[in-house]
């Protein structure tokens, strides 16, 4: 199989998996209706929960291993006025005052779409089939003792940062038949997507009290709408010393519970540009655990050391929720490694440099769609030694082509021979046939990056660049790019040298139209970044071919060399 045969077999497999992923995402699989763990214990409710020993001294001792979180019944039977409304000037926040549970939260600075400015990105909800929430709560050996069954209360039904206010406090509190006080509080912030959660415990019982803060992520696996053509990861992640992001997924949450213990680290749910994530404190050791229940909910959290009270005592315990876009700089400073959820992939030590150009053009510009072409000039430049020598190359081939049809005149259907002849030809010419090959598949790393880059950056979404292109993040609304980028690979085309074979020369010279239906569902950051790319390699190989053809080649008895 000749060169032009492999990288047209690539291309053509490249494009079936393109169309077979967007099949999926249209069509999906109808999904089994999840089956809880065997290790799953049930209270006489029939609600599933993790199991968990301890040994302590307390007011009331269980000999049967207890229970932590309820997973099974929906949050919309919630009765009616028990809701907290909060909102600040990031988020729009609904908690379940019986229990201190999350249930909505809208992203006020994200609206779902330019033509719903109104309609904010809701991540946490309360609909039956994309069910998704957080919550916390104090786990011990006995159910009794804890803050599970508890029916909290807060002074105010609603809560609004007020202006030049900084921060803002939520206060639940809730008392024990046995004298223990919780008290659990949440701290909202000023442009901040970071919540507070404070919990005090007062033991006001006669014996000693230990418990343990669980907090918890838990959703449907219902994926929100995404882009045709656009697979970005969804599911659940958590972060440990071994392993700083690793992902755990849906179906791997029905095949096995999540048991794993660190220091610090983070559990998240993970969708398209957005992020729900508990962050403990990082000097304590945390206990991952993952569950499903029969209800169809997947949940991840953790819980921390053991919290111990003498009487008359008040401990104190705290964590983090942090919900709201992937931005990976507010996301470093949050907890080590939580930046990793802008899913890059490996290549993602490229990507972030790809972005941190990106950044700092667009700091100065003001535009990302600028910022895209920018920073693809400047790798189309790092690269320029490497284009031109493959242009080179190229010009040479294409030199050679009434020679290469003249070979295969003569010997026909005979690829030993023909196969040996253009090998004889190629050393006698001094064209090496690979040569405009290598250059191009040293830089496919790069532009693979830069593709994550544009794909998972939140930062392009709904970011506008000129005329009629008002958001970089969907498909071009009059598919501009998209033709512009099919004329620019024509050109390609036409500048490279044809395949001897004329129908294989006919499929390539296809390949454009192929690319521009392909490319007519792609956000528009990515065609821009095409057709920036394509228009700079079809000058940089047409100064190269006039330099060459002008210079550079030296013909003596038929023999075109090259140097370099």
């Amino acid at each position: 199989m000749d060169l032009r045969r492999f990288v047209l077999v690539t291309v053509l497999a490249l494009i079936s998996y393109l169309l077979w992923t967007a099949w999926q995402q249209e069509f999906p699989t109808p999904k089994a209706q999840p089956v809880a763990s065997e290790e799953l214990s049930l209270d006489n409710h029939g609600q599933q929960y993790p199991n968990i020993t301890e040994d302590n001294t307390a007011a009331v001792r269980s000999d049967s291993d207890s229970s932590i979180f309820d997973v099974s019944p929906p949050v919309t039977q919630i009765p009616t006025g028990r809701l907290i409304s909060v909102q600040t000037d990031v988020l729009n926040i609904t908690i379940d005052e019986k229990s201190g549970k999350l249930i909505h939260a809208g992203l006020l600075k994200y609206p779902v779409s330019l033509d719903e400015p109104k309609h904010p990105v809701i991540l946490f909800n309360d609909k039956p089939e994309t069910q998704y929430y957080a919550e916390s709560t104090l786990l011990t050996s006995n159910k009794e003792l804890g803050d599970s069954d508890l029916i909290y209360q807060s002074k105010q039904k609603q809560y609004q940062l007020a202006p030049g206010q900084d921060k803002l406090f939520v206060d639940l509190v809730a008392t024990n038949s046995h004298g223990i006080e919780f008290n659990k509080r949440y701290v909202f912030s000023r442009n901040n997507y970071a919540i507070g959660l404070e919990y005090s415990i007062t033991n006001h019982s006669a014996l000693n009290w230990q418990g343990h803060l669980a907090t918890l992520l838990s959703r449907t696996d219902a994926k929100p709408q995404s882009k045709r053509f656009v697979r970005t990861y969804f599911g659940a992640s958590i972060s440990s010393d071994e392993k700083p992001y690793q992902k755990i997924s849906f179906k791997k949450m029905k095949k096995e519970n999540v048991s794993e213990k660190t220091q610090g680290g983070w559990a998240a749910m993970q969708q398209h540009y957005f992020l729900g994530a508990w962050v403990p404190e990082q000097h304590l050791q945390s206990h991952y655990f993952s569950r499903v229940s029969s209800a169809g909910l997947y949940s991840i959290g953790m819980y921390g050391p053991a919290i111990k009270i003498a009487p008359g005592n008040t401990q104190q315990a705290t964590s983090t929720l942090y919900v709201g876009p992937e931005i990976p700089g507010v996301l470093e400073q949050l907890a080590p490694h939580l930046n990793m959820t802008v899913d890059y992939g490996w290549l993602w030590i490229i990507s972030e440099a790809l972005f941190w150009l990106m950044q700092h053009f667009y700091d100065i510009v003001g535009n990302w769609g600028w910022s895209i072409i920018l920073v693809t000039m400047l790798v189309k430049l790092l690269f320029y030694p490497l284009s031109a020598k493959s242009y080179r190359s190229m010009s040479a081939m294409k030199k050679l082509q009434p020679k290469l049809l003249a070979l295969r005149e003569r010997y026909g259907d005979d690829r030993q021979k023909m196969s040996q002849a253009t090998m004889e030809l190629y050393r006698k010419e001094k064209v090496n046939p690979f040569g405009g090959c290598l250059p191009i598949l040293i830089q496919i790393p790069v532009f693979i990056a830069l593709y994550w880059v544009l794909i998972e950056s939140v930062e392009l979404r709904q970011a506008p660049f000129i005329f009629w292109i008002k958001d970089l993040a969907v498909k071009d609304p009059f598919y501009i790019l998209p033709l512009l980028m099919g004329v620019s690979m024509f050109i390609q085309q036409k500048l490279n040298p044809p395949p001897p074979d004329p129908t294989q020369a006919k499929v390539m010279m296809f390949l454009p139209v192929m690319f521009t239906v392909l490319f007519m569902n792609f956000p528009a950051g990515l065609v821009l970044y095409w057709v920036v790319n394509n228009t700079l390699s079809i000058l940089q190989q047409w100064y190269v071919t006039q330099k060459y053809s002008g210079n550079k080649g030296k013909k003596g008895n038929g023999a075109v060399t090259l140097e370099g």
